[in-house]
């Protein structure tokens, strides 16, 4: 074979990793492109194949026309006993992974050697015939996942009693819901009981009840198995099973390492793409939807750090300090102010926390006209790791009346390492009594 092609191993004898007999994955700069044009990926297929056939090189590592990177230079490994959890946003490349490792794909570069038989749940119910009854599908299925007839036989009660299918066992699978499909294709593939187990979102199918078995199912099959690699975009099982977390994002390899550590990495990641798509969105025009009676201009507003310089970030449980810079064209008696914070997943009209001078007795009188900056700092903020934003009103201190109301100012985070639970977080203390 020529320099600078090598394709997917898969092997189970014991030289493979005679380095370290702990590691059954090995993924060493894996990488895998993908053509946007069928027509395209067609001719390249034919083109390709016919260079393997002259043994001539497939040139790896140029992209041509309408191809592009799915995965690029992908390195980890799995060690025994370890479930290897992959995150990344849509596109991210974590399905072609598995389905390279799973051998459906190979890759352009790079290797990755697996120690072990490998089963696959990444298309649940896959390989079922539409007009055969669940019980021939069970037989078909189970076979191509690579158990035998007896080991079928052997645990055939065990899978219909796991997918809870009821008397339609002798139906055929066309009149199934949904719901009895894909737990049927589950039973199956999870009584293979593989080696090495690649999961590729199947924890979210079914009912509430049924995802709790088929996790607690999974967990049993992580105690016999040498390994798992589960992909999911649910961080909650990613927490509850995995050892280590692999995030990819654009087909690259953004972090590997501890599962608390990636979950945190992967937040923060969120937060950014979030914050920079809705400085796009918005443009960064100031003001932004804004109620305005003319009396005054409206100037720059953000957060500043505790020194007092522009951020666009604050840490959790830092003082939040916001300043409004504003002109007024005449003469007011009495002004007070109102900031309201809101997460940007929220309803403009709805707002997290809500304080002005009001509340607070302060008033703000004989305001001359001029130019001005108010600065208003939250004592004690409570906010979880997000991205928020601020309502900035102006009213009259008598009447009431609004003079300004201006949202969809300048977007900030809130960063920090805790997993971002509701909206706001507090201190609490825990207390369990028996009741006779």
């Amino acid at each position: 074979m020529r320099s600078g092609y090598r394709i997917l191993v898969l092997k189970d004898d014991d030289e493979i990793f005679s380095e370290n007999d702990e590691v059954v994955i090995k993924a060493e700069n894996v990488s895998k492109k993908f053509s946007r044009s069928l027509r395209r990926s067609m001719a390249y297929g034919i083109k390709d194949t016919i260079r393997n056939i002259l043994r001539m090189s497939a040139k790896p590592d140029i992209l041509r026309k309408d191809e592009f990177w799915a995965l690029n230079d992908v390195s980890f490994e799995v060690k025994k006993g370890e479930c290897l959890g992959i995150i990344g946003p849509n596109g991210a490349g974590k399905t072609s992974l598995l389905s390279i490792m799973n051998g459906i794909y190979m890759p352009d570069k790079g290797k990755i050697t697996i120690k072990g038989k490998t089963g696959a749940l990444i298309a649940v119910g896959a390989g079922f015939h539409p007009m055969l009854t669940g019980r021939e599908n069970i037989y078909i299925n189970g076979a191509i996942l690579g158990m035998s007839k007896e080991e079928i036989e052997e645990k055939f009660d065990d899978i219909v009693k796991f997918a809870d299918i009821g008397d339609f066992l002798d139906s055929p699978v066309k009149n199934y819901s949904s719901g009895m499909f894909v737990r049927l294709g589950f039973s199956v593939a999870v009584h293979c009981e593989p080696e090495v187990l690649l999961i590729d979102e199947v924890l979210s199918v079914g009912d509430l009840a049924f995802q709790n078995k088929s996790l607690r199912r999974v967990s049993q099959v992580l105690e016999n198995a040498y390994a798992i690699v589960f992909v999911s975009h649910n961080l909650g099982h990613i927490r509850q099973l995995c050892d280590r977390v692999l995030i990819l994002n654009n087909g690259k390899q953004v972090f590997l390492g501890k599962t608390h550590e990636a979950l945190s990495k992967y937040h923060e990641m969120a937060r950014e793409r979030s914050l920079t798509d809705i400085k796009n969105k918005k443009q960064m025009v100031l003001p932004g939807v804004r109620i305005s009676s003319g009396d005054f201009i409206f100037g720059d507003a953000g957060i500043l750090d505790e020194f007092g310089n522009l951020t666009e970030k604050i840490k959790v449980e830092k003082p939040l300090i916001t300043f409004f810079e504003f002109e007024t064209t005449k003469h007011f008696e009495e002004l007070y102010f109102s900031v309201a914070i809101r997460a940007e997943s929220m309803n403009v009209n709805n707002c997290i926390w809500h304080i002005s001078n009001e509340y607070d007795k302060i008033r703000f009188s004989n305001i001359l006209k001029g130019k001005y900056r108010l600065i208003v700092k939250f004592l004690t903020p409570s906010l979880v790791p997000g991205v928020y934003s601020m309502i900035f009103s102006i009213r009259n201190g008598i009447t009431n009346e609004i003079y300004e109301r201006i949202s969809d100012l300048k977007p900030f985070i809130i960063e920090g390492d805790a997993i971002p639970r509701g909206l706001v977080h507090t201190k609490s203390e825990w207390k369990m009594e028996f009741i006779d």
